[in-house]
């Protein structure tokens, strides 16, 4: 029998990178997200390509009825949940003082509490049985704020707080069910044509920029591997490490380079799609418009499996940024 993997934000950009992913190792997927259409579409390609059961699933992860009600609908249609995913995200790009109250709630309600829903919905099941895996995806503006996403920011860091509470009570309890994360870099997804965009400049990953399957690919390896955490690419590291060495030269750098570096030449359209309180209709899938500059590959996970490595070279990489920045601020 095939393993079941729950993935939400599947509709697009890494989720949907992730439904092919675990599809090409034989799994039975659910993909959740909140636009009926094209997640009906993605569930036929993945199983069209891969001869795997698909189950699309409209939801709304902000809505915790709606994801109890998914993974009862899973369970019922596939078996039980083996590995959940959660991925969905929706944010802005602008300064706090642009932002409404109503911005803010959505998007961590999506972003935060969504994952939230989703590690109680997949808990409540595999505690039963004993058993089963859930990957939370974090970031590397989870442990290093950036201006102008501060709603992002926020819910990156409460998913972290809550995924190590949550850690501890499983390990208390004697439950043999694994827990991980996974900490990205800059990916290239649709989210930067349709997130919300206050900023006046079309929106853009700072470089590098890696492809939405080397995301999957390491959200793939941390369900199917004891990590409790797992960095991808060493500009992760680099900003990781550089804020625990010097994060009032990082608040300097960042006001000076934050905006730029997330921004383009090219004005916004006041007309561009936005999916922050509804989903955005269209053909999108895995990747957005970089894929000029999108890396393909990591040349490393930094994972406990290369231990000495990461700390040699984690070390050496924070030195290098906060001499960087010295010589900047000089």
């Amino acid at each position: 029998m095939r393993k079941v993997v729950v993935i939400t934000g599947a509709g697009a950009g890494v989720g949907r990178a992730c439904a092919d992913e675990f599809a090409r190792h034989g799994y039975d997927v659910a993909l959740l997200s909140r636009d009926p259409d094209r997640l009906q579409r993605a569930a036929g390609e993945i199983h069209g390509a891969y001869d795997v059961r698909t189950l699309p699933v409209p939801t709304d992860v902000a809505d915790a009825g709606a994801v109890e009600a998914a993974a009862t609908e899973v369970e019922n249609a596939l078996g039980p949940i083996d590995v959940w995913v959660n991925v969905a995200m929706a944010t802005a790009f602008a300064p706090v003082s642009a932002l409404t109250a109503e911005e803010i709630e959505r998007g961590t309600k999506v972003t935060y509490l969504g994952q939230v829903h989703g590690m109680m919905s997949a808990l409540s099941r595999m505690r039963t049985r004993n058993r089963g895996t859930i990957v939370n995806v974090g970031s590397a503006l989870g442990y290093r704020s950036v201006p102008l996403q501060s709603i992002y920011c926020g819910a990156k860091f409460a998913i972290r707080g809550f995924t190590d509470s949550l850690r501890s009570e499983i390990i208390h309890d004697g439950l043999d069910i694994h827990l991980t994360m996974v900490d990205l870099p800059a990916v290239n997804t649709p989210q930067f044509d349709w997130a919300v965009n206050k900023t006046g400049k079309r929106a853009r990953p700072v470089a590098p920029i890696f492809q939405p399957e080397v995301a999957a690919r390491a959200i793939y390896f941390a369900a199917t591997h004891r990590r409790r955490e797992i960095w991808v690419g060493f500009s992760t590291v680099k900003a990781i490490l550089a804020n625990r060495v010097a994060p009032g030269l990082i608040d300097r750098y960042l006001a000076r380079a934050g905006y730029s570096g997330q921004l383009t030449d090219e004005p916004a359209c006041p007309d561009a799609p936005k999916n922050l309180f509804e989903p955005v209709p269209g053909d999108f899938e895995a990747h957005g418009r970089f894929d000029g500059e999108a890396r393909q590959r990591c040349w490393e996970m930094f994972t406990d499996r290369h231990r000495t490595l990461f700390w040699a070279m984690a070390g050496i990489g924070a030195l290098g940024v906060v001499k960087s920045l010295l010589q900047n601020r000089r």
